[in-house]
């Protein structure tokens, strides 16, 4: 093979090994959905828009006795880093954080220069969704875990 035809061999294979983030996005049709999640009085939902035009948009809601309801707010949209989660949290910044290659029915976004969490973790569980934000502090692996069923 010529040099030329070889160079333009492999970088059509380098182009299509590299995934489109907006496909990405759309492999994340499973996580769409009202759900919720109740354990000792506190009641949390997270509702998830289908991908359309290659982006998602969530919003959550937690309800603990005696507390103020927390609403945050997500989206999930292709950026050069590939498909990012972005999380708007009351009195936070937007946090970015991007996509890991993975398996089918799971999604894996990090950010490790974030203080917590450094990993947002979606997967299906039968037919529910459970979700889960982990990370170091102070050395030591952190963790909190929901398993979402769908809301009524």
């Amino acid at each position: 093979m010529r040099p030329m035809m070889m160079i333009l061999a492999l970088s059509a294979l380098a182009s299509a090994a590299q995934a489109d983030p907006a496909d990405d996005i759309a492999r994340l049709g499973w996580m769409a959905g009202s759900w919720i999640h109740e354990q000792d009085g506190v009641v949390t939902r997270e509702t998830w828009l289908a991908p359309l035009g290659g982006v998602m948009a969530g919003a959550a809601q937690t309800n603990a006795p005696g507390k103020r309801p927390f609403v945050s707010h997500y989206k999930i949209t292709p950026e050069p880093a590939g498909a990012t989660l972005t999380a708007y949290l009351p009195g936070q910044p937007p946090t970015p954080f991007v996509l890991v290659p993975g398996k089918d029915g799971e999604a894996v976004f990090e950010n490790k220069a974030h203080d917590f969490p450094q990993r947002v973790v979606f997967r299906r569980c039968d037919d529910g969704l459970c979700a889960r934000t982990e990370g170091v502090i102070g050395g030591r692996l952190q963790s909190e875990a929901w398993r979402y069923r769908r809301a009524p």
